[in-house]
């Protein structure tokens, strides 16, 4: 199969001239102007996610919704703190409406100023920092003074990050990329391994401050001995006005081969310049909870001889030591003879273990210091005049990982952060079985009817997937006491994050159809608890299954087998959910009404997966996603419902998180994606060449992916021609004799039209429940296109309703469909689009039926199985699935917003 290119959207005069004729965008009644006046006057309140506020942090970005016609373009905003105070904040648009508002707006602030519990936004001159953070560049580097570091980013080279600089203090040097790889992964006699540095291909300065500053560094890992180059990188670092820390976001493709290149190691290293005495060099590491294992260097505790209480208790404390001539001179004159401990490593190989050992110098023993369940992800080393802290979020989440520290004792110490340990197995991508002879699509259906993977040689393949980890550094000006040292540690398991309250993003109108929690009624509250239920139950899944691990976390289980109390994780397409039926969706809309940090997140890790590990980013099924399996590349599905946009852009806008925007874009042009894998190709039967200008794609789970990449961009303010190919498969699939129902359609690359088409009825049940009904009621009310919005409403009310109905419109009766409570919310929207009260009435009854989801009348608990009849205890609810609950869940928060006030008292 050819590779896809990624080649300019630009095609020329026909799309041009088609854009100058697309319908002009109208403006819903519910975006009032006194609404708007309002919103800008009173200003949009901010919290910070978890509550209270954060005692450290990096620095911070966040998103925040305005409503239609609210904010223009060179409005400046202010941020002000509870008690009035103006903070400095750098705030720039991140998303547009359709009549060129501002639809989303971002924001950065340093730690100049401290953190307040509230703040609120509104418009007004910004508030400066006192020391702008500065970027400077050469043709060797670039350069970032926040005014507490300056931080040098190299052009080009194998170190990325030359120096970290405070006051006058160097406190960290040679910052690269390291990587460890093994010709096997089983027992052999010989394990050949070869070791790579990174290599700079790019540097571009995203953001120039006076409060952020975004530096992105692309390039390969390079061998340190041959010429080998894989493993692409994109490294981002954000740096904050007034703030000593780095937060650096860390993203690799794997381009290797799985069944010869095995990872044994992967990681960020720096170097540490030690100038304290040894009794003055100190290390930390953040273990369970608040806990801090500190040590020193050269410990003068616990001695035979005992320096002095004042001594012991300056060198807990991490402070500078009185001069040892003050000591008891039994101990000062016997310093050489304590050994100083150089070397230090902290590993979580499981998310259930760590354990700490230490030793002199290389070529001695290690000893064992101490264990513990889950570590914090920080570690330091340094001296009383300062040192690095460096860290990673999710660090026992994503295991194997490991912080070592090496030399300490030296004159230059080493750190590494490994986002896959050394001491780990090795990283083994390769397919799980052998293909049991199905070498045909007839064989390949047969093993689908059993085990419900879809398989197919070499479509198994690890290559072009992604990880993105994110990590944290400080250079800190002395050792950190254990209280403030537990306080970094916090901010990087937990990145402090501000956000909007519920009924703050509701107004703005962004994001379709839900509304804030209401338990209002009975019949509401009885929703509502049971929405709860699903989130949490889903939730403590993740935690007694153990759903961690590096390519793993971040997604959930399929479907669950009550004979043996798991989920079907060996059990072909029942195994990792990878996004069906749109868990993403659903845990986000969850965030939006309730504003739970829990629950975001929750919805977070599983963006950071989604977009990464279950998605190809290179070779020849670049853009697509892979649909579920035991491996999260295994099934030969590959499809843009799983790559799906619409399953990031909440994060994108409520973070500005860059990363996430560049996997949106990257699906700008997944339209040529048709031209080289046909999805439905095991199943076509009549013959079929891929057309660029008939290229057979889907009005469902083809289009709304197509439809969620070109409305994002739109709504960035990127590329024209997304919006041109929106609106114009919008308008020709409206053109079809019916439409939606039609199933399919001719596309054509260059003109972004589905050529007409005879009638004909084709309707799965799998076709609007992968973002298509969040897609079509989001450009509904952006675009005045009436034929559009009929046939999608034709959709709406006909999915679920009769044969007769069905025949009447169409010719044909849509035969035994599916997820019918599933599809209520499409009922619900046609009520609520035509005032029809029959309709509500008919979408509650589908709701409350549960049709391949959860009736009303279920036993939602769930139950507590213990040993010996599982490995440890678990709470099992045997009727759920990842299906059902994210389509229960999109279903009930749609169907409340839409025609809530038709629900029943009881």
């Amino acid at each position: 199969m050819p590779h896809i290119p990624r080649r300019s959207l630009l095609v020329g005069a026909a799309l041009a001239g088609a854009a100058s004729q697309l319908p002009l965008p109208a403006r819903p009644a519910t975006a009032s102007p006194p609404r708007n006046a309002r919103v800008l006057d009173e200003g949009v309140p901010l919290r910070w996610l978890e509550g209270g506020a954060p005692q450290a942090l990096v620095g911070a970005t966040w998103g925040v919704p305005w409503p239609r016609g609210a904010l223009t373009r060179d409005q400046q905003l202010s941020l002000t703190a509870a008690d009035g105070a103006a903070v400095p904040v750098q705030s720039w648009p991140i998303g547009y409406w359709p009549d060129g508002t501002v639809k989303w707006t971002a924001h950065a602030i340093g730690t100049e100023a401290p953190t307040a519990e509230q703040y609120t936004l509104r418009p007004g001159t910004a508030a400066a920092p006192a020391t702008p953070l500065r970027v400077t560049e050469t043709g060797k580097e670039v350069t970032v003074d926040t005014g507490v570091i300056r931080c040098a980013v190299a052009k080009r080279g194998r170190v990325l990050v030359p120096s970290i600089t405070r006051g006058d203090r160097v406190v960290a040097t040679g910052g690269k990329l390291v990587c460890v790889r093994a010709d096997t992964a089983d027992d052999a006699t010989v394990v050949r391994k070869e070791r790579f540095t990174s290599e700079i291909h790019k540097v571009t300065v995203e953001q120039r401050g006076p409060v952020r500053a975004v530096v992105r560094v692309e390039g390969k890992h390079r061998a340190d001995r041959g010429t080998r180059a894989w493993l692409p990188f994109t490294i981002r670092l954000y740096l904050y006005a007034g703030s000593d820390g780095i937060r650096m976001v860390h993203t690799f493709v794997f381009d290797g081969n799985e069944k010869r290149d095995f990872i044994t190691g992967l990681g960020v290293r720096f170097q540490v310049p030690m100038s304290d005495l040894p009794h003055d060099r100190h290390i930390r590491f953040a273990g369970d909870d608040d806990g801090v294992l500190g040590e020193a260097v050269r410990g003068i505790t616990g001695l035979r001889r005992d320096p002095g209480a004042a001594v012991r208790q300056a060198q807990i404390a991490g402070q500078r030591l009185p001069d040892p001539s003050t000591w008891d001179l039994r101990v000062t004159n016997r310093l050489p003879l304590i050994p100083m401990w150089g070397d230090y490593s902290l590993r979580q190989l499981a998310d259930g273990c760590f354990d700490i050992r230490k030793r002199t110098t290389a070529g001695h023993g290690w000893i064992q210091v101490d264990t513990g369940r889950r570590a914090g992800g920080l570690g330091y080393v340094g001296g009383v005049s300062g040192g690095l802290a460096f860290g990673m979020k999710d660090f026992w989440q994503l295991h194997p990982t490991q912080l070592d520290i090496r030399g300490a004792a030296t004159d230059n110490a080493e750190v590494t952060a490994w986002l896959w340990s050394p001491d780990a197995t090795p990283m083994d991508l390769r397919f799980y079985h052998d293909g049991m002879g199905q070498d045909t699509y007839p064989e390949q259906l047969e093993g689908l009817e059993i085990t419900y993977e879809d398989y197919e040689p070499g479509f198994g393949t690890p290559y072009g997937v992604a990880r993105t980890t994110e990590l944290s550094f400080w250079a800190l000006a002395s050792t950190p006491s254990a209280a403030r040292f537990a306080q970094l540690a916090a901010a990087v398991r937990t990145p402090p994050l501000v956000v909007a309250p519920p009924a703050a993003l509701h107004a703005a109108g962004v994001f379709g159809d839900w509304s804030p929690v209401d338990r209002g009624t009975p019949a509401k509250r009885e929703i509502e608890d049971r929405l709860d239920f699903l989130v949490d139950h889903h939730r403590q899944q993740v935690e007694q299954r153990s759903w961690y691990g590096f390519w793993n976390y971040g997604d959930i289980m399929h479907s669950y087998d009550p004979d043996r109390h798991v989920w079907r994780y060996d059990v072909g397409g029942y195994a990792w959910a990878n996004s069906e039926l749109s868990p993403d969706l659903w845990l986000w809309y969850q965030f939006l009404r309730s504003g739970r940090a829990d629950v975001f997140r929750f919805a977070e890790a599983m963006t950071r997966h989604t977009g990464e590990v279950d998605v190809y980013h290179l070779g020849q099924w670049s853009d697509l996603g892979t649909r579920h399996g035991v491996l999260h590349w295994a099934d030969s599905a590959k499809q843009l419902r799983i790559s799906q946009a619409a399953y990031r852009r909440f994060y994108y806008f409520l973070t500005a998180d860059e990363r996430t925007g560049d996997l949106m874009r990257d699906l700008v042009d997944s339209d040529r994606t048709f031209l080289v894998l046909d999805p439905i190709r095991k199943i076509r039967t009549e013959p079929y060449e891929p057309d660029p200008h008939a290229l057979s794609i889907g009005t469902g789970t083809d289009w709304s992916g197509l439809a969620a990449a070109w409305l994002t961009e739109w709504e960035r303010g990127g590329n024209p021609i997304a919006r041109t190919k929106l609106l114009n498969t919008a308008r020709t699939i409206a053109a079809m004799p019916n439409g939606f129902i039609q199933g399919s359609g001719l596309y054509d690359l260059d003109t972004g039209e589905f050529a007409p088409a005879a009638p004909a009825v084709s309707v799965g049940s799998l076709g609007a429940v992968f973002g298509l009904v969040e897609m079509c009621s989001e450009l509904i009310d952006l675009i005045d296109m009436p034929d559009f919005t009929d046939a999608w409403l034709q959709y709406c009310r006909l999915y679920n309703g009769t044969a007769a109905e069905q025949i009447a419109e169409t010719g044909s009766s849509f035969g035994n469909l599916n997820l019918r409570q599933a599809h209520s919310r499409l009922t619900a929207y046609a009520a609520a689009k035509t005032g029809n009260a029959t309709l509500a009435a008919r979408a509650w009854q589908e709701f409350y039926t549960g049709h391949a989801g959860y009736p009303r009348n279920l036993n939602w608990r769930a139950t507590r199985v213990e040993g010996p009849a599982v490995l440890k205890p678990v709470d099992e609810a045997s009727f759920v699935s990842t299906n059902a609950s994210a389509q229960y869940g999109l279903a009930a928060i749609q169907c409340l917003a839409l025609v809530g006030d038709h629900l029943g008292q009881s």
